[in-house]
């Protein structure tokens, strides 16, 4: 499994913008092929980065999840929404393999 980190450069201005650009993706991604880890808004700290997690299979299955994604009508939607608001100044994308002792660690109180 490889996880995909998007890193979102936001308009600071943007941030409400912003989240509803994620919340859309909640069913367009597993609709497309993904596992949507999630996203994240700025909070403390930092006032224009977000980050967005999709995990897939393979960079296989990561092509064939963008393909789906591109020919998707709420896909195109939610990627023009934040062209013509301009919410989004830049992104990076990486992927990562997670250490499988470390993912999805419960939470210890």
């Amino acid at each position: 499994m490889l996880t995909c980190l998007i890193r979102y450069q936001i308009d600071p201005f943007q941030r409400a913008a912003f989240k509803d650009y994620a919340e859309a993706w909640s069913e367009i991604i597993p609709r497309c092929g993904g596992q949507l880890v999630g996203y994240f808004l700025p909070d403390v700290g930092t006032n224009d980065v977000g980050y967005g997690l999709i995990s897939v299979r393979s960079l296989a299955a990561y092509a064939a999840y963008q393909q789906r994604l591109h020919e998707d009508p709420a896909a195109q939607r939610n990627f023009a929404f934040a062209q013509q608001k301009r919410i989004i100044l830049r992104e990076e994308r990486s992927f990562l393999e997670p250490v499988a002792k470390t993912y999805g660690m419960p939470l210890i109180r």
